[in-house]
């Protein structure tokens, strides 16, 4: 009886044990949604390999970079860091008028590097826009992501590597309220036929999000808290959905764009948010550092219209880049370019 007993008790403490363990994972797997953008348009930055070392020492997990620069997937190989690997818009054209080209660019770019970079979505373009000032490179986007894929799959990659695009919120017809987000209508000849790729690829659709932009160019009508999730109750009622923080209804309005088109369902990754420190309308110190420390809080949780699962965001960017304009653009860095962080927060 006392053998039975103690037995009985093994088998629960053991039962407990591992569902203590597989807690631990769900959370660290919450925790660890957040990467930051990697941009080099700075004449005093860091070189590649203390870049990394900065990751590290900061527990950043995610980097997305904007090109295939040599140096910094040379400074990642081992260094466990997932990466969106970004295509430039003004490779799109080659990339979609030849397979042997995209061959070419996995090979120099990704295979070289893979495994031993853990290369986790190639973006292909970045906000590029039909009806916008990059609408040169639209005819491109689709092709070159085809012929990327393939090549990819060709290696047996397609599930570990997935291959997408990133988009602004600029292509959105209607985002308010969030349930009725669509694209405009002079975009869908171009947004549809990515999405039903994405579909088939079971790929995500990469967003670039700015809560910002939204707030600076419409303060009259969207409060501060509401932009920089400070509101102490729901602000936007949309049916069953309540919005106390505009990244989120920003972010459903996509996920509602998505869900209109009919063609099936697509994850969105926030692949780039932010909150300038100086340079414009609302751009201080105060504001940067409460938006993107609550971004940060934000990433381990989800949105009300897709709720089964935290938001893998990107936190727009690693340094302030004194060669970008306009001017607001030089002061999104989370660091300095002498690599001194400027907000007290972690990662």
């Amino acid at each position: 009886m006392s053998s039975l007993f103690s037995t009985t008790n093994m088998f629960s403490f053991f039962t407990v044990m591992l569902l203590l363990q597989l807690l631990t994972i769900n959370l660290h797997s919450a925790d660890a949604q957040v990467g930051v953008c990697y941009g080099t348009l700075g004449d005093n930055l860091p070189p590649a390999n203390e870049v990394v070392s900065l990751y590290q020492s900061n527990g950043i997990t995610r980097m997305r970079i904007f090109d295939p620069n040599h140096d910094i997937l040379n400074a990642l190989r081992n260094s466990n860091i997932e990466l969106i690997l970004g295509v430039p818009n003004v490779d799109l054209q080659s990339l979609a008028a030849s397979a042997d080209n995209a061959i070419q660019w996995v090979q120099n770019n990704v295979l070289s590097y893979f495994p031993f970079v853990k290369i986790k979505y190639v973006a292909v373009g970045n906000e590029v826009n039909p009806a916008g000032g990059s609408s040169e490179f639209a005819p491109y986007v689709l092709r070159a992501i085809q012929n990327i894929y393939e090549t990819i799959k060709a290696q047996g990659l397609q599930d570990q590597i997935k291959v997408t695009t990133a988009i602004d919120t600029t292509i959105l017809g209607k985002s308010y309220p969030p349930s009725q987000g669509s694209f405009r209508d002079d975009v869908r000849s171009y947004i549809d036929p990515i999405i039903g790729y994405l579909v088939f690829a079971n790929a995500p659709l990469l967003v670039n999000v700015y809560p910002y932009f939204s707030y600076s160019n419409n303060p009259n009508d969207i409060s501060l808290p509401y932009a920089l999730f400070t509101s102490p109750s729901v602000v936007v009622s949309d049916g069953q959905y309540g919005y106390q923080n505009l990244f989120d209804a920003i972010l459903d309005s996509v996920h509602a764009a998505i869900d209109s088109i009919g063609i099936g369902s697509v994850e969105v990754v926030v692949s780039e948010s932010g909150w300038p420190s100086d340079g414009g309308f609302a751009a201080t110190y105060d504001n940067a550092n409460t938006y993107l420390d609550n971004l940060v809080r934000r990433a381990k949780t989800s949105s009300p219209r897709r709720p089964s699962k935290p938001t893998e965001i990107y936190l727009f960017a690693m340094f302030d880049e004194n060669q970008k304009n306009p001017d607001i653009e030089k002061h999104f860095g989370l660091f300095s370019p002498s690599k001194e962080k400027k907000y007290p927060f972690g990662f």
